[in-house]
C-alpha cells in the first residue's frame, strides 16, 4: 500500500514523503495529509488506529503523506521557519508526485498551514478539509476561546522537559488512549523520534505567532470543517469560527473529546471527508465480530526497573521478555496483536489456554527479575485488519489496571466458562470499571501457583 520513502527540495530543504492508496493513473483524487506540530513516515504506520484512518482514505484517494521540515525524516532546522516557509512544503511534495491539484486535509496545527496554501495557490486545491483546526492559536479580545498566550509559554516548560518524553498529557489530547496500557509510552517514542527538544521549542514559539484570521475570506476552495465536540485541544468554537469565516464551508461536529481524527470514531470521520471529496460515503467499514479471550499484560513498576538499569541494560531485558512472551502466547495457541509498551494484547479462542498463558508469562518472567500482572476477559470483539477493538478490549484493560505485580485477574465470564479445568479463583470483589456500563465481578486466577 505504501510507497517508498522519497525527498522533495523546499527552500533548501528535503522534506520526506510516501503515497498510499489508489493508484494516481486512475480517477482517484489526490489527498494532501497536512498534520499537525510533529509527525514521523515510519512511526505512523505502528499505530492500528492511524493505519485503519490511512487505509480508509486510501480507499478512495491517493493519498500524499509528508513530514514537514524540522519533523520525522524530513532536514531538522537550525531556526525557526515561518509558516510562509512551511506552508512551501506542500508545494513540494505535490511537484515531486505530479499533483497538479488536491484536496487538502489540514489537522490541528496543519490547518493554517492548509488555510494559507489554498488562498495562496487556489489553482492547486480542490477542496480543503480542517479537523481540529484554527485559525488563531492564542486568546484575543475577539478569539476568546483559545488560551491566551502567557499561560501557554507558562506551561511550556513542563510540556517540553516532561510530556515530550513521558506523553503525561495523553488525556488532552487523545482521552480514548489513554486507558490503554503502554499508549503513553508508545506516544512519548512517537515524540522523541519525532523531534527534537529544540526543534519542538522552536515550532512552539512559531506556533504562538499564527494567526490567519484575515485571509480566510481569500479561501475559494470547497471547504469542510470537522470538530468533535468536547476537543480538550482547540476548543470546537475554533471550527464553528473557521466555517463561519469561509464562504461556504460547512461544518460537522462530531461527538467525543479526541483531538486526532484517526483517534476513536475516525471512520465516521472519514465517511464526512468521503462524501465531501467524491459525493458518496462509500460502503460500510468492514468489520468481523468474533468471540474472544482478551488477555492484556503488563510489567509492574516498568519505569523504575529502566531508570535504576539504564536505557542498554533495559532495551536487552526488555527484548528477552517480548521473545518469552511471544513464545508463549504461541504455544498456548493465542494471537499477539500487538505489543503496548512494555506489555501485550494477545486474543485465545479458549479462555483455560488464556489463563494458563498469562500464569506462565508471570511465572517465567520472576527469574528475569520482572513482576508480571494481567487482566483478562471474554466478550465479542471487532476484528479491525491486524487489530481488535470493542467493549471487551476495554473490560480486560480495565481489569488488568486492578491486577497488582504477579496476578492474573479475570472476569466472571472466565470463571464460568472454564470450569471444571481445574484453575482456582479468589473473588477480588465487584468493581466498577472506567467507561464500562455495568460493574464486574473479578477473581484472581491461579493454576497451582500462589
Amino acid at each position: 500500500m505504501r510507497s517508498e520513502i522519497r525527498y522533495a527540495t523546499a527552500g533548501g530543504c528535503s522534506v520526506a514523503f510516501e503515497t498510499f492508496g489508489r493508484d494516481a493513473a486512475g480517477d482517484a483524487p489526490d489527498i494532501v495529509l497536512v498534520a499537525g506540530y510533529a509527525t514521523h513516515l515510519d512511526l505512523d504506520w505502528e499505530m492500528p488506529a492511524w493505519v485503519r484512518f490511512a487505509e480508509r482514505l486510501g480507499s478512495f484517494a491517493r493519498v500524499i503523506h509528508f513530514d514537514k521540515r524540522g519533523t520525522g525524516l524530513s532536514d531538522r532546522l537550525e531556526t525557526m521557519p515561518t509558516l510562509e516557509e512551511r506552508m512551501d512544503d506542500v508545494r513540494a511534495v505535490m511537484d515531486a508526485t505530479g499533483s497538479n491539484r488536491a484536496t487538502l486535509i489540514g489537522v490541528s496545527e496543519g490547518a493554517p498551514m492548509s488555510i494559507l496554501f489554498a488562498a495562496t495557490h487556489p489553482e492547486r486545491v480542490a477542496s480543503l478539509v480542517l479537523c481540529g483546526g484554527m485559525a488563531r492559536s492564542t486568546w484575543a479580545p475577539d478569539y476568546p476561546w483559545a488560551t491566551p498566550a502567557e499561560d501557554l509559554v507558562a506551561s511550556a516548560a513542563q510540556f517540553l522537559s516532561q510530556s515530550l518524553a513521558s506523553g503525561d498529557d495523553l488525556e488532552i489530547w487523545m482521552p480514548s488512549w489513554a486507558d490503554d496500557p503502554g499508549a503513553r509510552e508508545q506516544i512519548a517514542r512517537y515524540r522523541r523520534a519525532a523531534v527534537s527538544p529544540k526543534g519542538l521549542e522552536m515550532m512552539f514559539g512559531m506556533f504562538l505567532d499564527i494567526d490567519v484570521r484575515d485571509v480566510l475570506p481569500a479561501v475559494s476552495a470547497p471547504t469542510l470543517v470537522i470538530h468533535r465536540r468536547g476537543d480538550r485541544v482547540v476548543n470546537r468554537r475554533a471550527g464553528e469560527f473557521l466555517a463561519s469565516r469561509i464562504a461556504g464551508a460547512t461544518y460537522v461536529e462530531m461527538p467525543g473529546n479526541d483531538h486526532f481524527p484517526w483517534a476513536a470514531d475516525s471512520d465516521e470521520i472519514v465517511a464526512h471527508i468521503r462524501e465531501f471529496v467524491t459525493g458518496s460515503r462509500g460502503p460500510a467499514p468492514e468489520a468481523d465480530r468474533v468471540l474472544a479471550t482478551v488477555l492484556f499484560t503488563d510489567i509492574v513498576d516498568s519505569t523504575g526497573q529502566a531508570a535504576a538499569l539504564g536505557d542498554s541494560a533495559w532495551r536487552s531485558l526488555l527484548e528477552t521478555h517480548h521473545a518469552l512472551v511471544h513464545d508463549r502466547i504461541a504455544r498456548f495457541r493465542g494471537r499477539q496483536i500487538k505489543t503496548l509498551g512494555d506489555g501485550v494484547l494477545a486474543t485465545f479462542d479458549g479462555p483455560g489456554r488464556a489463563v494458563q498463558c498469562a500464569e506462565a508469562i508471570a511465572t517465567e518472567s520472576e527469574p528475569l527479575g520482572l513482576r508480571i500482572r494481567a487482566g483478562i476477559h471474554c466478550g465479542e470483539v471487532e476484528v479491525m485488519g491486524e487489530d481488535i477493538g470493542g467493549i471487551a478490549v476495554h473490560t480486560a484493560a480495565r481489569i488488568l489496571g486492578l491486577a497488582g505485580a504477579g496476578e492474573v485477574l479475570v472476569s466472571s465470564t472466565i470463571r464460568g466458562l472454564v470450569a471444571g479445568s481445574g484453575i482456582e479463583f479468589e473473588d477480588r470483589g465487584t468493581h466498577e470499571l472506567k467507561g464500562i456500563p455495568e460493574p464486574w465481578q473479578v477473581f484472581r486466577a491461579t493454576c497451582g501457583r500462589r
